[in-house]
């Protein structure tokens, strides 16, 4: 059988090719992710959503509390997942670390908080710190409102509370969702009733209400006012099997400004997760350099003119 000899030009291109092809298997081309029902999260799942599908990936997103993600992740039911904050996830994460079940891939935002919070006509009334709850219990019935039942947070507001930290033994926390919790902040700021809540930034509550963080909740949420680092979690495995849309998760963080404007979008304008990353991506298309430096589409093809093509860029 004869060879035919290539251009050093086409061999290149083919070793690059089929390079691309024998490093993302078919298993790679869905990506399996989860959102617990957070404004944040469903932002960031809707900007990555939104680059896997131009690359030639589907993003399959689960609705799953926080639990059941860190399960899934360690059983490799999931594949990616964009919110583990921390230090209120520790107590899910470390154990899994430890036993090589899942990797954290990189911090994909800084700078945010989350904490115990009150309107700031209840600061102003001289509730500035945790400490302060406790001695006008009749106003806020005894009730700090949380989010869903079983979340990080929440379980630290209980430690707090079973605890007996400053006077808040006989307290309750209310368990619901993150939509149901601010519900309860938009009746109580109507009528000028006093409420405790769980309260973070990034999030236009932060714009849409009032808000006053309170201090003394270091021992459960961390020093200055719970400030927070995210980090992108993966399963264990990840990047030896699908190592080019691992390398896009590698490389893909956010701002506290960019996520306050995508869930502004989400919550004001009725946007869903992939709409408002979208009309964001087409604002800002300088991002999408450091995002897409060194990815290919699944088939191995220019990742970023792939992208910018499906934007209209």
């Amino acid at each position: 059988m004869r060879l035919t000899r290539l251009p050093l030009a086409a061999m290149a291109a083919l070793a690059i090719w089929t390079g691309a092809r024998a490093a993302e298997p078919a298993s790679c081309a869905t990506v399996r992710m989860a959102d617990p029902g957070w404004t944040d999260i469903t932002s960031t799942n809707g900007i990555a959503g939104t680059l896997l599908k131009a690359l030639g990936y589907k993003q399959a997103v689960n609705t799953l509390s926080v639990p059941i993600v860190f399960q899934a992740l360690s059983s490799g039911q999931l594949d990616v997942f964009l919110g583990n904050w921390m230090p209120a996830q520790t107590n899910f994460i470390n154990p899994l670390l430890k036993e090589d079940k899942l990797v954290v891939a990189r911090p994909n935002l800084q700078h945010a908080k989350f904490t115990l919070a009150v309107p700031d006509y209840v600061a102003a009334a001289g509730v500035r710190s945790v400490a302060d709850l406790a001695p006008h219990a009749d106003k806020f019935g005894k009730r700090i409102y949380g989010i869903e039942a079983g979340a990080p947070a929440n379980q630290n507001i209980q430690r707090m509370l079973t605890a007996g930290e400053d006077g808040l033994k006989g307290w309750k926390l209310i368990e619901s969702s993150e939509t149901g919790m601010l519900g309860e902040v938009e009746r109580a700021q109507r009528s000028q009733q006093w409420i405790a809540f769980l309260a973070w930034e990034p999030h236009p509550m932060n714009e849409r209400f009032h808000i006053a963080y309170l201090q003394g909740a270091e021992q459960y949420f961390g020093p200055d006012y719970g400030s927070t680092t995210i980090n992108t979690l993966t399963r264990n495995g990840y990047a030896a099997q699908c190592p080019n849309v691992d390398r896009l998760f590698r490389q893909l963080s956010f701002t506290v400004p960019m996520e306050n404007a995508l869930m502004t979008a989400i919550t004001s304008q009725r946007m869903d997760g992939m709409a408002a990353a979208r009309s964001w991506l087409k604002a800002n298309p300088g991002q999408l350099d450091a995002w897409l430096d060194g990815v290919t589409t699944f088939d191995g093809k220019d990742g970023p003119a792939a992208v910018r093509t499906a934007l209209g860029l």
